[in-house]
């Protein structure tokens, strides 16, 4: 079987590319815009926008894992998100189809339910507060609509919510070297719900939905429970770490209101800063999604959640 991973250089796709090194009967290949670090004879430079590079690519291919995606807060300009995320499914799925590949596995996002959503599954209707969630359910619904002309394609989409691990730079990382230092500032009670995900175990799964659920169309929000509060994250990191945390609180109000003056300071300096208003939003807001269908579907995740929080903060603050 030949594998193409569009988008693999970064954090997802390296580790996937990891996993399957060493599997028998695999060929890899990864298509992506820049450079990887760690499998660069199997890399092919090229944009989701070529269509043209994209087709050439894919001759010879059985199954496409597409995770190329903007998805920073502050991508600019706008269209960006649309242009990649929604015009590079259109350029993948045509150039697939050039080449009579039928597969693909599709990483969107949790981000098409929008904030403050309670647990929601997959028949929640959409409501994404962003263009980074606008743009990933513009995605899946371009992918829909193949499908009624395609049913014969076997087309698996995976929602997973916050990922977190070794390695990674992300959100849930900037949070636990915020709490790992000792001086961490909350904003509201610490009381919200995270639903995060640990790479071991979105990697492990990308692999089951390829080798175990083959035919169809199917959509699966990927989290690994029981969901922390922030702070049930403050108290495991100090254990782990063996640490005392002090947490100091301050009103949500105030954090926004603090939130809108770093939006204001870096339109003023033509900057991008770590913290903005929707950073602060993003972090209070209960970010909490029901995984039933993932979990009822014969995967078993082969790390819990403690046991990946617990790998991560050693890993990167445990020295």
């Amino acid at each position: 079987m030949k594998i193409a991973v569009i988008g693999g250089s970064g954090f997802v796709g390296t580790r996937l590319m990891e996993r399957w090194k060493q599997k028998a009967g695999l060929r890899l290949l990864n298509i992506d815009k820049e450079r990887s670090e760690s499998f660069q004879a199997i890399t092919h430079i090229a944009n989701v926008l070529d269509k043209a590079e994209l087709t050439t690519l894919l001759k010879g291919v059985d199954v496409v894992v597409l995770l190329a995606a903007e998805h920073r807060d502050d991508v600019t300009p706008v269209s960006l998100y649309y242009d990649v995320n929604v015009g590079g499914m259109k350029n993948t799925l045509e150039a697939m189809e050039e080449n009579g590949v039928s597969r693909i596995v599709f990483t969107s996002s949790v981000a098409v339910y929008g904030l403050n959503k309670v647990n929601p599954d997959e028949e929640i209707s959409a409501d994404p507060f962003n263009h980074y969630g606008k743009s990933k359910w513009q995605a899946e619904q371009v992918l829909h609509e193949w499908y009624k002309l395609h049913g014969h394609w076997n087309i698996n989409i995976i929602r997973p919510t916050v990922i977190f691990g070794e390695g990674n730079r992300g959100n849930v990382y900037n949070l636990l070297k915020q709490i790992a230092s000792g001086k961490f500032l909350m904003i509201g009670k610490g009381d919200n719900k995270k639903s995060m995900s640990y790479i071991g175990n979105i990697v492990a799964f990308i692999e089951f939905l390829i080798f175990e659920r083959t035919e169809g169309y199917e959509v699966y929000n990927y989290v690994d429970k029981l969901d922390f509060t922030t702070n049930d994250l403050v108290y495991h990191t100090g254990e782990v770490l063996g640490k005392k945390i002090p947490t100091i609180h301050i009103p949500y109000t105030l954090g926004m209101l603090g939130g809108y003056g770093f939006d204001v300071l870096a339109w003023g300096l033509r900057k991008k800063l770590a913290i903005s208003s929707v950073r602060v939003k993003k972090f209070c807001a209960v970010t909490q999604f029901d995984s039933s269908k993932a979990m009822n579907s014969g995967f078993v995740p082969p790390h819990s959640i403690e046991d990946g929080l617990r790998r991560t903060l050693k890993a990167e603050f445990g020295k």
